[in-house]
């Protein structure tokens, strides 16, 4: 058997090699996108992190029975190519929960106490210059208002009382008693009445720009976002428009929809704090990753149901027999 490593973000990949070799199975990584529809032909298996594994990729494998993903979204694999053809696509949603949490939070902090700002101030000889002419919240009288509470926005609700700050989410899919300690409003009143706004959703169809111009001129005047989801869940032009004038205090994005070079209009603020999409990221949380991406591939090929499958319609598909 073979499997195919499209791309991945960590210094080396000896945790997977070692697991492979175990299991007699070939392990490739491929060089290019090019290679990729090269090695996939004759491939069981693909583990991916963000190479678009698009239908042109997925229907040049000939026998890929899963393709495995280094992570939470798959907003970057053609799942219904990918069920068409009796591929079975699979994640590992539960690996970096603290990780992206303590980002979240950081950054809810950093904007708040504007450390970024006066540390760069203070570096340039401005020490008497600060002015203290932003708003800055006592945040056990502040509130902090979560799109999507799921593990992630879970984690950080825990955390974020732990300051003092009251919690409220928006969730389509939960009930107020499937949660406790976190009152679930709609959309617009999470909105309008947070001080913080933190997203935790997937990018589907659904929430595409989920925060537009209209959501945007719902909040609160000084209020801080934060995205450590996926770009596009913020229009960033209506972001740019509301940094612009004002309306928003900060923002701190792990991730953007738009150029990641200079020119965006986005890196011009300081009051916006932007990571290179790095908050899942610590030594723990990759070795894990990379070990349980592994074997969930394996246990596919094996004849076993992955525990995350993401499309369970594959499982109607005749080529695919799993226990």
């Amino acid at each position: 058997m073979k499997v195919v490593i499209s791309d991945y973000v960590w210094p080396n990949i000896d945790i997977e090699s070692k697991f492979f070799k175990s299991k007699n199975i070939e392990l490739v990584v491929s060089k290019n996108r090019n290679d990729l529809k090269k090695q996939i032909i004759d491939a069981d298996g693909l583990l991916f992190c963000f190479e678009s594994i698009d239908e042109s990729i997925l229907r040049s494998s000939k026998k890929l029975k899963i393709a495995q993903r280094y992570g939470i979204g798959v907003d970057n694999i053609d799942l219904n190519v990918a069920t068409e053809l009796g591929i079975v696509v699979a994640n590992i949603p539960d690996y970096c929960i603290d990780e992206v949490s303590d980002h979240a939070i950081s950054m809810i902090l950093s904007l708040n106490r504007l450390l970024q700002r006066d540390s760069d101030l203070v570096k340039k000889g401005k020490w008497n210059e600060i002015k203290k002419d932003k708003r800055v919240y006592r945040l056990s009288q502040s509130t902090l208002g979560l799109l999507g509470f799921g593990r992630i926005g879970k984690r950080i609700s825990e955390k974020a009382m732990s300051f003092g700050m009251k919690v409220i989410a928006y969730d389509p899919f939960l009930k107020q008693n499937d949660i406790s300690g976190v009152k679930l409003l709609d959309l617009n009143n999470v909105l309008a009445q947070s001080d913080f706004i933190s997203l935790h959703l997937p990018l589907n169809d659904q929430t595409n720009h989920i925060i537009d111009d209209k959501q945007l001129e719902l909040m609160k005047q000084n209020s801080i976002l934060i995205n450590v989801s996926r770009g596009g869940l913020i229009n960033e032009n209506a972001l740019i428009k509301y940094l612009s004038s004002g309306k928003l205090r900060g923002a701190g994005l792990d991730v953007i929809e738009g150029s990641i070079e200079k020119s965006n209009k986005l890196f011009s603020f300081d009051n916006v704090i932007i990571t290179p999409h790095t908050a899942f990221f610590s030594q723990e949380s990759s070795e894990e990753l990379q070990l349980r991406s592994s074997q969930q591939l394996y246990d596919v090929l094996e004849g076993f149901k992955p525990k995350f499958l993401i499309n369970p319609d594959v499982l109607n598909n005749p080529k695919v027999k799993l226990k």
